[in-house]
């Protein structure tokens, strides 16, 4: 199902619609006429029909049909002579009468397999230039509407006064899209919807992969930018056509919506308020202006300004900075934010770091660089101070951002968004950070590979998965936040308590907050068991156990080892040795952050070795898993990745690589003219 368009809500006002259907989707390739969508559309008119809608018909193809039948006809009573005389182009006035004739027949026999009236209505352009005309064609399609029949219009080509091959664009209508159009404005509907064979306006040809969808029309944004593709193979108009009408109609106040007619289910959709085809409506320019459109843009902004970010001086971006945390404290935000963001602005410049120069023969040096990674998308949680740190290490690295936050701190990232881009310099463009304020704009978002390189969703297991599975982008980040604490048999038991407390307690609904805590079964005998669990459940922690936990001492058992309770709720297990415990995080954990508290160095050192997460403790809470912990300055989250960045990720993990290559004239030449040294410069002076 398509997601729920919020700046469609008006659509559960309309009561009128115009309907519009194309040659295209009329008839098949051949000609003929295609029944199989006209039975769709019938099907979809008597739904709506029956809900109560009143629904006016335009449709086209009467041409078309026409012109397949004469044709048939002339095949027929042709001589083998006549056949190989040049063929002159069949008279478009005879191929309509023709074609309307069947084209109507079709439609009332549809509509009445399904209790549905039906009523034809010609016009011509010349008939609209009389009020008496207009005045009475109101009239009777309100009394058709009265009576539950649906209206079906087409321009009467038969005898219309319009030059052939219909290339006149002169007159009060020029083609059924403007008739349509026409027709909504007179008959005062609420909705004209066009059917088209694609699925709305495009960015380009449709035909061209990288021609985007666009949902939203907005006319002085994309009037001179959009590259229309062929007219309609059989009708007269095509996109452009349709565009026109489209403006036309929604700039006098009716919203329009341009959609494929191939879909049986199209036009109920578009009514549910659904994202289908591309929306017209007056107020477009407003809502861009709101951030509710446009993600491709949003996310080609943050790329222009963030390649004008890249070019700036190191003091220049550490400025913006320095601005940035003057601000917050100017509006008394968070001053503990602006001293993190101070830091990072003192921090050594991270973009264009040489980390390895290699000398590939005399004369030409390669140097390997760090670089911004490009694009970012980040989904975090409602704490809003989450926004900040994003954004200054997005700013840090010469990334561009796109940001979307919880809609419980949906002011306070509104109003941090502001502060932040106010201090960032013209030169750079504010597009460098961009707040998504509507939660339907993230699938479109994740659709952009092309634009938008890593997605950081920090938020529940249910949202990482979701995301994973609905992107080509790489996504950075941890759908649990399993974390162990394993208390060997040699631990010191009061520093084995305060660990234990501190990594259940400190932050219960962290992800680096412990879940499961393993205790070696020696201590089951030497009491340290009770020890733990009773400064537990002095701090008010309920715990369940694993199976030889919960039998052993009598706890209530755990829903599951992979559960992730982010309260003050845990699991406790017994094991046989540093061994089970490493078999057991590797089959139940979320290879995120897991610790052991022993005073065996050896121990430790297998558990250091052999653990594979992205931290491993010992003797240490896993609540130090933390990006401004470890001393990153602030962290976008922590991944469990084992590509690219693993752990807290700060500057370097919205860091990549690149290749600088500085030569003196250097060719390859099969390799014959180059005496390679390879040897490694990067400590030279």
């Amino acid at each position: 199902m398509a997601a729920i368009d919020p700046t469609r809500g008006f659509l559960k006002d309309v009561k009128r619609i115009v309907i519009k259907v194309g040659t295209a989707v009329v008839t098949r390739e051949d000609g003929r006429l295609a029944l199989g969508r006209l039975g769709a559309l019938c099907e979809q008119i008597q739904i709506l029909n029956s809900e109560g809608f009143e629904v006016i018909l335009v449709s086209s193809g009467a041409v078309g049909a026409g012109r397949q039948r004469l044709r048939y006809r002339k095949l027929v009573h042709s001589s083998f002579a006549d056949l190989q005389k040049p063929q002159v182009e069949l008279d478009g006035k005879a191929c309509a009468a023709v074609g309307q004739n069947g084209l109507m027949a079709l439609y009332d026999t549809l509509f009445s397999q399904l209790d549905v009236t039906s009523a034809q209505l010609l016009v011509t352009d010349n008939d609209f230039r009389n009020p008496e005309f207009r005045k009475q064609l109101t009239e009777t399609v309100d009394s058709l509407l009265s009576y539950k029949v649906i209206p079906v219009f087409n321009e009467n080509d038969a005898v219309s006064t319009r030059r052939a091959p219909y290339e006149d664009s002169s007159g009060i209508f020029w083609d059924n899209d403007s008739l349509a159009a026409l027709l909504a404005l007179e008959l005062k509907a609420d909705l004209l919807v066009l059917l088209s064979d694609v699925d709305g306006l495009y960015s380009g040809p449709p035909s061209d992969p990288q021609s985007k969808l666009i949902h939203t029309y907005v006319k002085e944004k994309l009037e001179n930018t959009i590259t229309f593709g062929d007219k309609s193979r059989l009708g007269r108009g095509g996109m452009t056509a349709k565009v026109k009408a489209a403006v036309y109609a929604s700039q006098a106040g009716i919203p329009v919506v341009i959609t494929s007619g191939f879909a049986g289910d199209n036009i109920v959709k578009v009514l549910q308020g659904q994202r289908i085809g591309t929306l017209f409506h007056e107020d477009a320019h407003t809502w861009v202006s709101n951030g509710e459109l446009n993600a491709r843009d949003m996310a080609g902004a943050a790329r222009e300004s963030s390649r004008r970010l890249q070019a700036m001086p190191v003091k220049g971006r550490s400025k913006i900075l320095l601005d940035i945390a003057d601000a917050l404290e100017a509006n008394e935000k968070i001053s503990s934010l602006a001293k993190a963001i101070r830091v990072l602005a003192n921090m050594e410049e991270p973009i264009g770091q040489v980390l390895k120069r290699t000398e590939l023969s005399d004369g030409l040096i390669l140097d390997k660089t760090s670089s911004p990674l490009g694009v970012l998308l980040v989904i975090f949680e409602s704490r809003p101070e989450a926004l900040v740190q994003i954004a200054s290490l997005a700013i840090r690295t010469g990334n561009g951002l796109l940001l979307k936050g919880g809609k419980e701190a949906r002011r306070s990232n509104a109003i941090l968004h502001k502060i932040i881009t106010s201090a960032i310099p013209e030169s750079v463009g504010e597009g460098l950070i961009g707040l998504v304020t509507s939660r339907d704009e993230i699938p479109e978002l994740l659709k952009l590979d092309d634009v938008i390189d890593l997605v950081i969703p920090r938020g529940s297991n249910k949202l990482v998965s979701q995301i994973k599975s609905s992107t080509k982008i790489p996504v950075l980040g941890h759908a649990d936040g399993i974390c162990h604490v394993f208390v060997d048999k040699s631990a010191d038991m009061e520093m084995a308590k305060n660990i234990v407390l501190d990594a259940k307690t400190d932050y219960p609904a962290a992800c680096n907050a412990m879940e499961t805590l393993l205790v070696h079964k020696d201590l089951m005998e030497n009491g340290g068991v009770n020890e733990l669990l009773i400064e537990l459940q002095t701090k008010g922690v309920s715990i369940n156990g694993g199976p030889r936990a919960s039998s052993m001492l009598n706890l209530p058992a755990a829903p599951s080892f992979h559960h992730e309770y982010s309260s003050m709720t845990c699991t406790i297990e017994i094991v046989d040795d540093v061994h089970a415990a490493i078999d057991h995080i590797h089959k139940h954990g979320s290879a995120h952050t897991d610790c052991i508290v022993t005073q065996d160095r050896e121990i430790a050192d297998i558990f250091l070795r052999q653990v594979d997460s992205a931290a491993v403790f010992h003797n240490a809470s896993t609540r130090f898993s933390d990006g401004f912990r470890f001393g990153l300055g602030a962290e976008v989250g922590i991944s469990t990745s084992r590509i690219h960045a693993r752990g807290p990720v700060g500057v370097e993990g919205l860091l990549t690589t690149r290749w600088i290559a500085r030569g003196s004239g250097q060719v390859v030449d099969n390799d014959k003219g180059v005496v390679y040294t390879h040897r490694d410069i990067t400590h030279q002076a």
